[in-house]
């Protein structure tokens, strides 16, 4: 080390970023300290930046889709090395002890470690992270593709591969954004009858450059219609943050189908009809990212099929400027900063 400090973005009050040096620390026991390369913006910044998480405190460096290089490991670290590079997504690491970890169920730990909000995350040049948050990073990916697939990624993967879906059936993927945008590639590398639904006629090229097999506009037809002249949806994946416009989809199911919601509105509820679930035996279930090893599987599966995320970079001074494109909706489709 050369320099005793290194550069962060922090939220010193809600709404406020500013560029800050801080003291490089060594890391603990069970610790790793990472070299930032790459850390995407995402919209569940909004929780640390906008003091939208009950309890948040501040000051507090966000970020949670990070890549970097172990520059320092702390004691009790087995089976990484310096110089190794890394991923560390929203869930930074469990804790082995409540009755959810003891369960094997690691993703709903009590007392998870959350990136950015518990701990300081990757708006930096370093960071210290959990050795159970971390996740191995493939070399065919370059670093600024690889930070939005430890969240944006993981999200969609998981959601899916984990869902009653299986190759050959219909899969519909709600919104081409930030999340979406992967959805509807994933999808389609697991062998699924691909549908995107979008808003705007412009969107249909760019579904099916990314693997849809057929667009639903629905600004100018009933997706849920649309929908079921196909057969209807097994699986509905939801990435848009937008209750209106996912409360319509669920008509858009098939019998035992099942709608995901990955796209979090924290301002309306969705509203659907008991009569759509028990009248079919429809379900409407939420997915929340995943662990460590799920990351490297995401990873993993995005070289096996080429997957990658649409991107724009900025240095990290430019941090608010990324983070105000990203909450306008202007990304296309994940800005990522780049140390």
């Amino acid at each position: 080390m050369t320099s005793h400090t290194y550069r962060a973005i922090q939220v010193s009050a809600p709404g406020k970023l500013e560029l800050v040096e801080h003291v490089v620390m060594e890391p603990g026991p069970g610790k790793v300290r990472v070299r930032i390369e790459a850390c995407g913006v995402c919209h569940s910044d909004v929780g640390t930046v906008d003091a939208t998480i009950p309890g948040i405190t501040y000051p507090r460096v966000p970020g949670h889709e990070v890549i970097g290089k172990i520059d320092a490991v702390g004691d009790g670290i087995s089976g990484w090395k310096l110089g190794q590079r890394v991923g560390v997504g929203y869930l930074g690491g469990w804790c082995g002890r409540c009755s959810s970890c003891r369960r094997g169920d690691f993703v709903t730990c009590q007392n998870q470690a959350v990136t950015g909000v518990t701990y300081d995350g990757g708006y930096a040049e370093f960071m210290i992270a959990e050795e159970r948050g971390l996740a191995a990073v493939p070399a065919e990916l370059v670093s600024a593709d690889a930070a939005p697939l430890v969240c944006a990624g993981l999200t969609t993967y998981n959601a899916l591969r984990n869902s009653p879906a299986r190759p050959g059936d219909l899969v519909a993927v709600q919104g081409i954004g930030g999340l979406g945008h992967l959805g509807v590639q994933f999808a389609r590398g697991m062998g699924f009858r691909v549908v995107a639904i979008g808003l705007g006629a412009d969107k249909a090229a760019l579904a099916e450059q990314l693997g849809a097999h057929c667009y639903i506009d629905s600004q100018t037809e009933d997706p849920a219609a649309a929908l079921q002249s196909l057969g209807g949806a097994r699986v509905i994946l939801a990435t848009a943050p937008s209750s209106k416009s996912v409360s319509p989809l669920i008509g858009g199911l098939a019998p035992r189908g099942r709608m995901i919601v990955v796209g979090v509105d924290g301002a309306h509820p969705i509203e659907l009809s008991p009569i759509q679930l028990v009248f079919g035996l429809r379900s409407v279930e939420g997915a929340l990212t995943g662990s460590a090893i799920d990351s490297e599987d995401t990873l993993g599966f995005s070289v096996l099929e080429n997957i990658r995320p649409m991107i724009e970079a900025l240095p990290l001074e430019q941090a608010a400027e990324a983070y105000t494109s990203m909450l306008r909706g202007e990304a296309r489709f994940r800005m990522v900063l780049i140390m």
